[in-house]
């Protein structure tokens, strides 16, 4: 690294960044300047980012996600809070087992080693986290208290296995939740999905989807409303009726009855056919003998489709006829039973009522295998039989027996009565949110701590025999897909004694989704040594919710939902007395390069590690926050961090310059200055809790503007106001380049550190300005300018602008129209 960094020319007071950057970060650590006290002499306040996965060194992401959270901590600190501010690794995961099939090494040695060089980096980024507190989800020590939870959750009924179609990838072999799969294809690997039938294991998060919802009231306000709106739009509550479908007896098929979920009960009367999703068992189930062939064929299809392709409604409508009638509850009417791929098997109950007038999907299936088109709702468009347009709007129910001339809402009402009043149906609440599929079948995770007895079934394993390690052996090729978990191949692992009846007995050889682990590490940053529990319950509600929560808009659903998840049923279980986990969030932006994602395919990568040794890691910090507020993207091509590097050594250089001794009276000062200074920090603190770092950052800008000319062509450094100001600035400078800041300090003979002087304290009678500048134009252009009194009239100011000798020069005798005043800063003059 070079000892200035670019568009930094050495001078007197010489600037060295590698001096600097290497002359702090032991001081810091002897200090042990950034773990909280927890003695309950401070208000408490937890700062969380969302912790990294080790994939690699740190890339510019995470300069920008760290650098914003890092921020907030800080200025946590200077407002006197006790700050919590730890980090830890994200350390299990399918990279990892990547890596070691390519390299015949074992997951462990790439995850560790990543480890160490990103913390390596953190450090040197000068991150103000309690190092103290670091944890991986991959030790032992961690994923032991991951089993434990899920003991718990599987005792409360949360945790259970099923057979059902999940999501799969073929390349990495291992099932994916909904939320895994982007546009048809693995959201790791770009492998488009299908479906497999497998036995798989489940949290029973849709017992908890109105709490999700509800608790919502409580994030509104702290949380971005997009993200409550996209946690909103997943959990997908809808109101609507369970309605009965007798299914005919055909040949050798008895008579049974089938449940559909609908919002619209009122429709009914436009059913014209009946369809399940053709991947079901309920599909298999009802088909008739003739027609069973032709559906297995079908099913064979569908099992290459991702959902998505399956919904979208411009693809063509493909099933087959299962050759069995529903009989309307309502009408008596007949109804063909088709399977079909646009209906899923796991929504609802995976059959529908169709009714094609009114739902577009249904009307492009019935044109293609040209059923009955029925107009039950009248809302003054075309018929959709002649248009091929369903219609979808309020209207007043037709041809629909006694709902016929009533309005939708109540036509709902009265349908959901005589469909209860029969006992064919009833008033109800889907949710488009599914349960938590947590099996996957590879390796590099936590496994399940469940033993499978042929007398006694699941067995969780007890928990004094846990944590249930990995084997050590798996390395290389052994850890290739399979289609099974590679535990399954260990049979030294998997055969052991039932905890029950002792009799033969095997571990499961699945391990759990890595959002588990990640669902519950910001309660055990709280005493992450603690040996004998996950948390320590009054520790972490002395503690918790977090009071920030920083990271990417990425988690706004998988993350962030089962987080608020797993946080209501420790509530539940009497393990915390909160129910959401993170009272504010505070989502950054990306880092584009020339409006685009860095990728190495476009060739746009940008190094981190290159930028911090060209720019030095304060330039770097200051460029994130300055670029944009903290939600936007930075697009590293618009910005200047060399830009960044010359104000970093412009605000350092004052330290030189000041003259007055530590403890000076900063009342006997120059009260011009003086009133900068404290309306700068005003406005800071105000800027600082709306989240508007980047203008705390121009703000800082113009008080070391404004103290230079001071210092030069003003007051000079000996003036007490002159070290006031260049203290606010080391203070404020603190927050966003932590080594200039601290260089600075110690330059005004302060000792360390400056990361817990405290906020300046604000003299309420210095914000009131005894003068301001008024500007004068004549024809546009900038004339003079006056230093007038805040309260000057409009004609005050008119006559003060006319008689000033740079207007009168420019006017030299011509006369003007109308002058136009905006007192006390502006006059606009225009001459006839």
């Amino acid at each position: 690294m070079s000892s200035n960094p670019e568009g930094v020319q050495p001078d007197e007071n010489t600037y060295d960044v590698s001096a600097i950057e290497a002359r702090w970060p032991a001081v810091w650590d002897d200090l042990q300047a950034f773990a909280p006290a927890d003695d309950g002499s401070r208000e408490r306040r937890y700062v969380l980012d969302m912790f990294p996965y080790p994939s690699g060194d740190l890339h510019m992401g995470h300069a920008e996600a760290f650098a914003m959270g890092d921020v907030v901590a800080r200025f946590y600190r200077q407002q006197g809070y006790d700050v919590l501010h730890p980090i830890g690794w994200d350390s299990f995961g399918l990279p990892a087992e990547n890596a070691a099939i390519k390299r015949n090494a074992h997951p462990a040695e790439w995850t560790y080693a990543n480890i160490d060089t990103q913390a390596t980096s953190f450090k040197r980024y000068a991150i103000s986290a309690d190092w103290s507190r670091r944890l991986h989800t991959s030790d032992p020590g961690y994923y032991r208290w991951t089993q434990w939870l899920f003991v718990r959750f599987f005792d409360k009924g949360l945790a259970y296995r099923r057979n059902s179609p999940v999501n799969w990838c073929p390349k990495d072999q291992t099932v994916l939740a909904n939320e895994q799969v982007v546009n048809g294809a693995c959201d790791r690997c770009g492998t488009p999905v299908t479906k497999k039938s497998l036995n798989q294991w489940y949290f029973k998060i849709t017992d908890y989807a109105d709490r999700l919802l509800e608790d919502m009231e409580q994030l509104k306000g702290s949380w971005p409303e997009r993200v409550l709106a996209m946690q909103r739009n997943w959990i997908g509550r809808s109101e609507g009726a369970h309605v009965t479908f007798r299914i005919e007896a055909d040949g050798g098929s008895p008579a049974s009855d089938v449940t559909v979920f609908t919002t619209r009960p009122d429709t009914l009367y436009g059913a014209t056919f009946f369809v399940v999703a053709a991947d079901a068992p309920l599909a298999l189930e009802l088909v008739a003998p003739e027609r069973r062939a032709e559906l297995e064929q079908y099913r064979e299809q569908v099992k290459g489709l991702s959902e998505i392709e399956r919904q979208a409604t411009e693809r063509e409508k493909t099933g087959v006829f299962t050759g069995r009638y529903a009989v309307n509850p309502l009408t008596g009417e007949k109804l063909p039973v088709w399977a079909a791929d646009y209906v899923l098997a796991d929504y609802g109950t995976g059959a529908i009522m169709a009714v094609p007038a009114h739902d577009q999907r249904d009307l492009d299936f019935a044109r293609a295998f040209d059923l009955p088109v029925r107009t039950v709702v009248d809302t003054g468009a075309e018929d959709a039989a002649d248009t091929g347009v369903a219609t979808t709007g309020e209207g007043t129910l037709v041809n629909s027996g006694e709902l016929s001339g009533l309005d939708k809402a109540t036509a709902i009402a009265r349908a959901v009565e005589l469909i209860e009043e029969q006992g064919t149906g009833e008033h109800t609440v889907n949710y488009r949110l599914r349960d938590w599929l947590l099996s996957r079948q590879r390796f590099w995770g936590t496994p399940i701590p469940i033993i499978h007895c042929p007398s006694c079934g699941e067995v969780p394993v007890p928990d004094d025999q846990l944590p249930v390690t990995l084997p050590e052996g798996l390395r290389g090729e052994a850890l290739a897909p399979k289609g099974t978990s590679p535990l399954a191949a260990v049979e030294e692992w998997v055969n052991v004694p039932c905890p029950s009846c002792g009799g033969a007995a095997e571990r499961d050889t699945d391990t759990m989704d890595t959002f588990v682990d990640s669902s519950w590490y910001y309660l055990r940053f709280i005493d992450p040594q603690l040996d004998t529990m996950p948390f320590d319950s009054d520790a972490v509600n002395r503690w918790l919710p977090v009071g920030q929560y920083v990271g990417g808009v990425e988690h706004a659903i998988l993350h962030l939902l089962y987080s608020r998840f797993f946080t209501k049923v420790l509530f539940d279980l009497g393990m915390v007395d909160f129910t959401e986990p993170f009272a504010a969030l505070l989502n950054q932006g990306q880092v584009l390069n020339g409006g685009k994602a860095m990728s190495k395919s476009l060739g746009n990568g940008v190094d981190l590690g290159e930028q911090l040794d060209r720019f030095g890691v304060d330039a770097v910090r200051l460029t994130m926050v300055f670029a944009s507020p903290p939600e936007d993207d930075v697009d590293w091509a618009d910005v200047s961090p060399s830009g960044s590097a010359k104000f970093l050594a412009r605000a350092w250089r004052l330290g030189g310059d000041v003259t007055s001794v530590v403890g000076v009276d900063a009342s006997t000062g120059d009260r011009a200055l003086r009133s900068v200074t404290h309306r700068t920090v005003a406005e800071a603190t105000e800027l600082m809790e709306a989240n508007k770092f980047n203008v705390v950052v121009a703000k800082l800008m113009e008080l070391v503007n404004v103290t230079r000319k001071a210092i030069d062509s003003g007051v000079g450094g000996a003036d007490p106001a002159v070290r006031e100001a260049t203290e606010a600035v080391a203070v404020l400078l603190s927050l966003f380049a932590p080594y200039t800041a601290e260089d600075l300090w110690s330059r005004l003979g302060r000792q360390a550190t400056v990361a817990t002087a405290g906020w300046p304290v604000v003299d309420q009678s210095l914000l009131t300005q005894d003068t301001v500048v008024a500007v004068v134009q004549v024809q546009g252009k900038v004339r003079d300018r006056l230093t007038v009194a805040p309260d000057i009239t409009e004609d005050e100011l008119r006559e003060l602008a006319l008689a000033s000798e740079q207007v009168q020069r420019v006017l030299d005798g011509r006369g003007i129209r109308p002058v136009i005043v905006r007192a006390p800063k502006l006059v606009n003059i225009v001459p006839a």
